[in-house]
Formats: C-alpha cells, sequence, structure tokens
C-alpha cells in the first residue's frame, strides 16, 4: 500500500508491489462478482509492470505478443473494463491507462507525471479536490468530475537531488 503516492518515485521492492496490487484488485474483482478474464486481468498485469501510464496501442502490442490478438478492441474493451471498475485510471494529459494503486478504496488521485522519463505516482488529491469545488462555488459552477494532472521531475531525473531518493527503474 502507497498511502502518500510516493512509491513510484522511491527505491522499493516493484516485484512485491506489483504482486499487492494484483491480488488486491482480483478481491475487488471477486468481491464485486466482475469477470477478470485473461485479457483483463493480463492488462492489468502489464499496467502493473511500471509505474508509468501506457497508452492504449502499447498495451495492444503487449496483449499481441501474449497472443491475444492485435485488434484494437481487444485493449480498449479491456482497459474500458478496468477504469469503469476503478481497478485503472485514465491519465488524460498522456492519453494513456495506468493501474489504481488504490482498488476498491474511495479515493481522489492526483496524478505525478514526471516530464522527463514519463514515471507516474499516484498521489492523495482530497485536498487539491476541496480546494477546486471551493473556487469553483465561488464561481457559481458544480464540478461534475475532475482529474488532477501535475508534470514536473520526478526524484530520478531531477539534478538537484541526493542519489539516495534516487529509485532503479523497474
Amino acid at each position: 500500500m502507497d498511502p502518500d503516492g510516493t512509491l513510484a518515485f522511491a527505491s522499493h521492492d516493484h516485484g512485491a508491489c506489483r504482486t499487492e496490487a494484483l491480488a488486491r484488485a482480483e478481491a475487488l474483482a471477486e468481491a464485486q462478482g466482475l469477470r477478470l478474464t485473461p485479457v483483463r486481468r493480463r492488462t492489468l498485469e502489464i499496467l502493473l509492470e511500471a509505474h508509468q501510464a501506457l497508452g492504449a496501442y502499447e498495451v495492444l502490442d503487449r496483449l499481441a505478443e501474449d497472443g491475444f490478438g492485435r485488434q484494437p478492441p481487444v485493449a480498449y474493451r479491456a482497459l474500458e473494463f478496468l477504469v469503469e471498475n476503478g481497478l485503472a485510471h485514465r491519465i488524460r494529459r498522456l492519453n494513456a491507462f495506468a493501474a489504481c494503486m488504490h482498488p476498491g478504496e474511495v479515493h481522489i488521485p492526483a496524478f505525478l507525471i514526471c516530464s522527463a522519463c514519463n514515471a507516474l505516482a499516484e498521489a492523495p488529491g482530497a485536498a487539491v479536490a476541496e480546494a477546486l469545488r471551493q473556487a469553483a462555488a465561488g464561481a457559481g459552477f458544480e464540478i461534475e468530475r475532475m482529474s488532477v494532472e501535475a508534470v514536473g521531475l520526478c526524484p530520478a531525473c531531477r539534478p538537484d537531488c541526493e542519489p539516495d531518493h534516487r529509485k532503479d527503474r523497474p
């Protein structure tokens, strides 16, 4: 579990991270009576391989390598299922998708996107969302949906960052 959203930018056992996230997603799917078909499960595994967002065609290429077909609907349907059921997020800035690191939890993510290496962290966004709601209310605007995405440099790409705060890329 990554409560503060910093795990993606810190050195960690990514294999354990991936295994834990997949186990939480499978438990959520089972609890909600969702069918995690082989292509849906493999799509989620692909998204969990690194703390980066992937485009639908990148996912499709990986699925095709694994024998799931090369037709775009294969990837799009699996990604749509994962997003609709809280197992993945759509990162609009990148026109890409990332595995949800908190499946089954009510949360508002804020995505921290590295402009140099495309690493991605899912950080808590409740405070940002509340500030946006207050600003909107002051303008007489009611927010129906929001996506918080911040672009910058991760510790591995910042030249001023101390080496012990850098991480090895999975």
